[in-house]
Protein backbone atom coordinates (compact mmCIF):
# COMPACT_ATOMS: atom_id res chain seq x y z
CA UNK A 1 0.00 0.00 0.00
CA UNK A 2 1.45 3.39 -0.90
CA UNK A 3 1.51 6.37 1.41
CA UNK A 4 -0.95 8.02 -0.96
CA UNK A 5 -3.58 5.53 0.15
CA UNK A 6 -3.15 6.84 3.69
CA UNK A 7 -3.91 10.43 2.69
CA UNK A 8 -7.55 9.65 3.39
CA UNK A 9 -7.58 8.72 7.04
CA UNK A 10 -9.31 5.40 7.74
CA UNK A 11 -11.80 5.14 10.55
CA UNK A 12 -10.30 4.47 13.97
CA UNK A 13 -11.54 0.86 13.98
CA UNK A 14 -10.15 0.23 10.51
CA UNK A 15 -6.81 1.75 11.50
CA UNK A 16 -6.64 -0.50 14.57
CA UNK A 17 -7.57 -3.54 12.47
CA UNK A 18 -4.60 -2.78 10.21
CA UNK A 19 -2.01 -3.04 13.01
CA UNK A 20 -1.41 -6.80 12.74
CA UNK A 21 -0.97 -6.88 8.97
CA UNK A 22 1.21 -3.76 9.10
CA UNK A 23 3.53 -5.28 11.70
CA UNK A 24 3.71 -8.45 9.61
CA UNK A 25 4.68 -6.41 6.54
CA UNK A 26 7.38 -4.63 8.56
CA UNK A 27 8.90 -7.97 9.48
CA UNK A 28 8.78 -9.26 5.88
CA UNK A 29 10.29 -6.08 4.46
CA UNK A 30 13.31 -6.01 6.76
CA UNK A 31 16.45 -5.41 4.69
CA UNK A 32 18.14 -8.71 5.42
CA UNK A 33 18.11 -12.37 4.55
CA UNK A 34 16.12 -14.82 6.65
CA UNK A 35 19.38 -15.90 8.24
CA UNK A 36 20.18 -12.30 9.17
CA UNK A 37 16.70 -11.83 10.64
CA UNK A 38 17.14 -14.84 12.92
CA UNK A 39 20.62 -13.77 13.99
CA UNK A 40 19.48 -10.20 14.55
CA UNK A 41 16.59 -11.39 16.70
CA UNK A 42 18.87 -13.62 18.79
CA UNK A 43 21.49 -10.90 19.25
CA UNK A 44 18.87 -8.33 20.26
CA UNK A 45 17.13 -10.66 22.71
CA UNK A 46 20.41 -11.45 24.44
CA UNK A 47 21.61 -7.84 24.44
CA UNK A 48 18.27 -6.51 25.70
CA UNK A 49 17.80 -9.12 28.44
CA UNK A 50 17.94 -7.61 31.92
CA UNK A 51 20.09 -10.48 33.22
CA UNK A 52 21.58 -13.73 32.09
CA UNK A 53 20.01 -15.54 29.14
CA UNK A 54 19.91 -19.30 28.63
CA UNK A 55 18.86 -21.14 25.49
CA UNK A 56 15.52 -21.86 27.22
CA UNK A 57 15.03 -18.16 27.96
CA UNK A 58 15.85 -17.33 24.35
CA UNK A 59 13.38 -19.93 23.04
CA UNK A 60 10.63 -18.53 25.26
CA UNK A 61 11.33 -14.94 24.21
CA UNK A 62 11.44 -15.85 20.52
CA UNK A 63 8.32 -18.03 20.78
CA UNK A 64 10.05 -21.10 19.32
CA UNK A 65 10.77 -24.63 20.51
CA UNK A 66 14.04 -25.14 22.35
CA UNK A 67 15.61 -27.24 19.54
CA UNK A 68 15.01 -24.36 17.11
CA UNK A 69 16.66 -21.91 19.50
CA UNK A 70 19.52 -24.37 20.09
CA UNK A 71 20.24 -24.66 16.36
CA UNK A 72 20.17 -20.89 15.95
CA UNK A 73 22.49 -20.43 18.94
CA UNK A 74 24.87 -23.10 17.61
CA UNK A 75 25.06 -21.26 14.27
CA UNK A 76 25.70 -17.95 16.05
CA UNK A 77 28.46 -19.53 18.15
CA UNK A 78 30.03 -21.06 15.03
CA UNK A 79 30.02 -17.60 13.42
CA UNK A 80 31.65 -16.07 16.49
CA UNK A 81 28.61 -13.95 17.39
CA UNK A 82 27.88 -15.60 20.74
CA UNK A 83 29.75 -17.54 23.39
CA UNK A 84 28.60 -19.81 26.17
CA UNK A 85 29.64 -18.90 29.72
CA UNK A 86 29.02 -20.16 33.23
CA UNK A 87 26.27 -18.32 35.05
CA UNK A 88 27.51 -15.97 37.73
CA UNK A 89 24.38 -16.75 39.76
CA UNK A 90 24.55 -20.54 39.39
CA UNK A 91 27.72 -22.07 37.97
CA UNK A 92 25.77 -25.17 36.88
CA UNK A 93 23.88 -23.12 34.31
CA UNK A 94 25.23 -22.08 30.94
CA UNK A 95 24.32 -18.62 29.70
CA UNK A 96 24.79 -16.86 26.38
CA UNK A 97 26.84 -13.72 25.83
CA UNK A 98 27.50 -11.54 22.81
CA UNK A 99 31.05 -11.46 21.55
CA UNK A 100 32.64 -8.29 20.18
CA UNK A 101 31.85 -9.62 16.70
CA UNK A 102 28.24 -10.21 17.80
CA UNK A 103 27.94 -6.64 19.04
CA UNK A 104 29.43 -5.37 15.76
CA UNK A 105 26.90 -7.43 13.76
CA UNK A 106 24.07 -6.13 15.92
CA UNK A 107 25.22 -2.58 15.19
CA UNK A 108 25.47 -3.37 11.46
CA UNK A 109 21.91 -4.71 11.43
CA UNK A 110 20.69 -1.60 13.26
CA UNK A 111 22.43 0.67 10.74
CA UNK A 112 20.85 -1.24 7.82
CA UNK A 113 17.43 -0.99 9.44
CA UNK A 114 17.84 2.74 10.08
CA UNK A 115 18.84 3.29 6.45
CA UNK A 116 15.80 1.33 5.25
CA UNK A 117 13.54 3.30 7.62
CA UNK A 118 14.89 6.59 6.28
CA UNK A 119 14.41 5.48 2.68
CA UNK A 120 10.90 4.16 3.33
CA UNK A 121 9.84 7.32 5.16
CA UNK A 122 11.68 9.78 2.89
CA UNK A 123 8.39 11.53 2.01
CA UNK A 124 7.57 12.02 5.70
CA UNK A 125 8.48 15.14 7.61
CA UNK A 126 11.38 14.80 10.06
CA UNK A 127 8.87 15.27 12.88
CA UNK A 128 6.73 12.38 11.60
CA UNK A 129 9.80 10.15 11.33
CA UNK A 130 10.87 10.87 14.90
CA UNK A 131 7.34 10.57 16.27
CA UNK A 132 6.87 7.20 14.57
CA UNK A 133 10.29 5.97 15.74
CA UNK A 134 9.52 6.96 19.34
CA UNK A 135 6.06 5.39 19.26
CA UNK A 136 7.39 2.17 17.70
CA UNK A 137 10.13 1.95 20.36
CA UNK A 138 7.50 2.58 23.05
CA UNK A 139 5.29 -0.11 21.53
CA UNK A 140 8.21 -2.55 21.66
CA UNK A 141 8.89 -1.80 25.32
CA UNK A 142 5.22 -2.06 26.23
CA UNK A 143 4.90 -5.31 24.26
CA UNK A 144 7.77 -6.77 26.27
CA UNK A 145 6.11 -5.81 29.54
CA UNK A 146 2.77 -7.19 28.34
CA UNK A 147 4.39 -10.46 27.26
CA UNK A 148 6.01 -10.92 30.66
CA UNK A 149 2.69 -10.27 32.36
CA UNK A 150 1.01 -12.85 30.10
CA UNK A 151 3.75 -15.42 30.85
CA UNK A 152 3.23 -14.82 34.57
CA UNK A 153 -0.48 -15.56 34.23
CA UNK A 154 0.25 -18.84 32.43
CA UNK A 155 3.02 -19.92 34.81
Amino acid sequence: MSSASFSEQPSDDLALDQIGPALSRLRRRAPASGKDLSRNLVLNVIADAPGETTVSDLAAEMGVAQPVASRTVAACIAEGLLRRAASQADGRRTVLELTEHGEAERNRFAAEQRKAFQEITAAWSPEEQIQFARLLARYGADATAWSKKQAGRRG
